[in-house]
């Protein structure tokens, strides 16, 4: 089966990058920045992806961890593999601040929504983007965003 991106993720998110082995979305949600890396599986849980898999998806998952930390000034990094809507198999890299306004509560489901601004995301990438050559990862395109 031929991997396809969940239409509600691709609806809700920007696509930043993508390898062989996933792709990396900004959700355009400018309250709380929030990443997520979509493996290119049919799997839907984590422990049913094959190990070498998994060591990837972890790779990939403390480098927009490690990003995020340093980029966002955030009170609490959150990484999540939740899918009770979107089953696709998915995790969510969220940094959350004591002033954002779903604090200290979930953000799933929120009403608090503002898009980013085209040129807002467009630095977000670019930023990740320099992040990870100077971390020496250059196996992900970097998609134009729309």
């Amino acid at each position: 089966m031929k991997f396809q991106l969940d239409p509600r993720l691709q609806n809700d998110c920007y696509l930043l990058a993508e390898s062989d082995n996933s792709r990396w979305l900004l959700l355009n949600n400018s309250y709380f920045p929030w990443f997520i890396i979509v493996p290119k599986t049919t799997q839907t849980e984590l422990y049913l992806l094959p190990k070498k898999q998994q060591e990837q998806l972890q790779l990939e998952s403390n480098l927009i961890s490690e990003f995020v930390i340093n980029h966002f000034n955030c009170d609490k990094l959150n990484v999540a593999s939740i899918g009770n809507i979107v089953k696709q198999m998915h995790v969510h890299i969220i940094a959350r601040n004591e002033s954002d306004p779903c604090w200290p509560g979930v953000v799933w489901g929120t009403n608090h929504k503002q898009q980013y601004t085209l040129g807002a995301a467009l630095e977000i990438q670019i930023n990740l983007k320099q992040f990870c050559l100077h971390s020496g990862i250059n196996e992900f395109q970097f998609a134009p965003l729309q």
